[in-house]
């Protein structure tokens, strides 16, 4: 579940994952890449499921977030540092992902050791030694990377590299933001009041959007989100947000409202950025992990940019 996708009427259906793998002499000569642009549609839609205006299968989506939401929530009373492994779980699932679609769709290789490796050590490291983890974390995997590639020569070397330090970013640094979230005594608490906006985001969402979404907000990159949708998002997202704020945290209502658009906007921010890979990939869905949504990255494309403004934000208003 994330907010980003109830910015408006759901996701489209389902789908092939990706084009055919490339020949192996896409390594050196490698496909033209697809121009990008206003004109291009990208993957036709299947037909809509009986079950969903989504097209997808909403019973099974929904079990499967109140699963996961259960065991995450379990984990946040029971013993923080398991909201660690599964935040590190997930994104190493979320690299091989990625990896797969990747090589299936434009014959780039990503560096999977060192990038999944990368990745768990600054989801993990940060409980321990906070930003200076961070930094030197993400260093250390870039250039282990540069390296890992040189077995492979020349041929493709800059767009390999380029993707694999873009998913140490996109996936490990920002997801490091969730550990340090949790970090804190009050950190369950506060990783509550971040999936209490979540959740209620995506529900204004997904109920303005079906009922009442007419306006496209952006039709170029994902012609099934709302302004309408976008309002109800907004709305329940920053009413959440001031209970949540206020009942867990001890707080002014306000600062919820506060926590709750901005959240809203950046998950919105994030879901269209993904978007606009899998255009650019001409995939549907970054993987089937996640039985009903898609794949795992499907379902942390706006989580992880929200989490690092959610820190941001609650450290801004709560402390350290």
């Amino acid at each position: 579940m994330t907010p980003s996708d109830a910015a408006g009427a759901p996701p489209p259906p389902d789908g092939p994952g990706s084009p055919a793998d490339p020949p192996s002499a896409a390594r050196s000569t490698p496909a033209e890449p697809t121009p990008a642009g206003p004109t291009q549609a990208g993957p036709a839609p299947d037909a809509p499921s009986r079950g969903s205006r989504a097209g997808r299968d909403l019973p099974m989506a929904i079990g499967v977030g109140v699963g996961l939401g259960i065991v995450i929530v379990l984990s946040l009373l029971l013993y923080r540092p398991a909201f660690m492994v599964i935040i590190a779980a997930a994104v190493l699932a979320s690299v091989w992902e990625m990896s797969q679609t990747l090589r299936r769709a434009r014959g780039i290789e990503i560096e999977w050791l060192p990038v999944g490796l990368g990745c768990v050590a600054l989801v993990v490291l940060p409980w321990w030694f906070g930003h200076q983890a961070q930094a030197l974390g993400i260093a250390v995997a870039a250039l282990v990377c540069l390296l890992w590639r040189f077995r492979r020569g020349a041929a493709g070397y800059l767009q390999d590299v380029s993707a694999s330090v873009f998913l140490l970013v996109y996936l490990g640094l920002f997801a490091s933001f969730a550990t340090l979230l949790v970090q804190p005594e009050d950190g369950a608490k506060r990783v509550l009041v971040f999936l209490i906006v979540v959740v209620c985001s995506d529900t204004g969402g997904y109920a303005s959007g079906v009922v009442l979404g007419k306006h496209p907000m952006a039709p170029s990159i994902s012609p099934k989100k709302s302004w309408e949708g976008f309002g109800g998002s907004l709305l329940t997202a920053m009413i959440g947000g001031a209970l949540s704020v206020w009942l867990l945290l001890d707080h002014p209502w306000w600062q919820g409202v506060v926590i709750g658009a901005v959240l809203t906007v950046v998950a919105v921010i994030g879901d269209l950025a993904e978007s606009l890979i899998k255009r650019d990939l001409g995939v549907k869905d970054m993987g089937t992990l996640l039985p009903g949504h898609g794949g795992i990255m499907d379902r942390l494309d706006s989580l992880l940019p929200s989490a690092v403004i959610a820190w941001a934000l609650l450290n801004a208003f709560v402390g350290h």
